[in-house]
């Protein structure tokens, strides 16, 4: 049902976490992947077990943060397969883990050039290319709960992640006339590297189950499918939103 053969995606940040089970999930469905993320050989790791599992997939890596990275990334997509279909744009950081107050303006531009304006970029790369071969296309961002609520730890990595989903909403308008869908996804606590220090404490994490009605935190396969999902024509209908992964923390009774 979410069938992605003849379709080329290209998922930043995959070669560890969600970004990773998004290219692996999205090849399984037949999709081409461009696996990327800062490091060559991490994303060849990648690529060389979609490969083993038989599907089709090219490494190719890039900084985020550096608009001529990913220009180099757009370019090489469309020198190896011709086109790009599906654009997720996963990677993201957070060097910060405390009040804002505490944020320096350096952590504060490097988690803005990350989390947004990298997304900004790659999006107007990408999307006119989309609309010029008059197929459609399928552009996902994932963002974070962590854009709806106050947090004492990460206030400005939530505030990245609320410009997303206005930006989505933006590219949504924009280029919704060319069959251009854009969507975000806000995972809740998912079981990655990147949220260790939310889950890895057996303390923080038995508080994070408890506040959660599906009581448990979420594997980056949970938000693969959905974003697999995203990409199909199954969600042809489906533009401008956010879609909370979450188990129903946003939703919960934290008593």
């Amino acid at each position: 049902m979410f069938e992605l053969t003849g379709k080329v995606a290209l998922v930043t940040g995959s070669s560890r976490g969600i970004g990773r089970a998004i290219a692996e999930t999205m090849a399984a469905q037949g999709a081409k992947v461009i696996v990327s993320s800062r490091k060559q050989e991490a994303c060849d790791a990648v690529v060389e077990g979609i490969r083993a599992a038989g599907g089709e997939a090219t490494a190719f890596a890039c900084n985020i943060g550096r608009k001529d990275d990913l220009e180099a990334l757009s370019a090489a997509a469309i020198r190896t397969y011709g086109k790009v279909d599906v654009l997720v744009c996963n990677a993201a950081t957070n060097p910060v883990f405390g009040p804002m107050h505490e944020v320096s303006d350096e952590a504060y531009d490097k988690i803005m050039t990350t989390n947004v304006k990298s997304a900004f970029w790659l999006c107007n790369m990408v999307a006119p290319g989309m609309a010029e071969r008059k197929q459609g296309g399928a552009i996902i961002l994932i963002s974070s709960i962590a854009s709806m609520y106050g947090n004492r730890k990460l206030g400005i990595y939530g505030v990245s992640k609320a410009a997303e989903q206005q930006l989505v909403r933006n590219l949504a308008v924009e280029w919704g006339g060319a069959d251009v869908r854009v969507n975000a996804i806000a995972p809740g606590l998912i079981r990655t590297d990147f949220a260790r220090a939310l889950w890895e404490d057996p303390k923080r994490l038995a508080i994070m189950e408890r506040m959660t009605p599906l009581g448990r935190i979420g594997e980056p396969v949970e938000i693969a499918a959905l974003a697999t999902f995203l990409a199909s024509d199954s969600a042809s209908f489906i533009t401008g939103q956010t879609i909370v992964a979450d188990g129903g923390r946003t939703v919960g009774d934290p008593s």
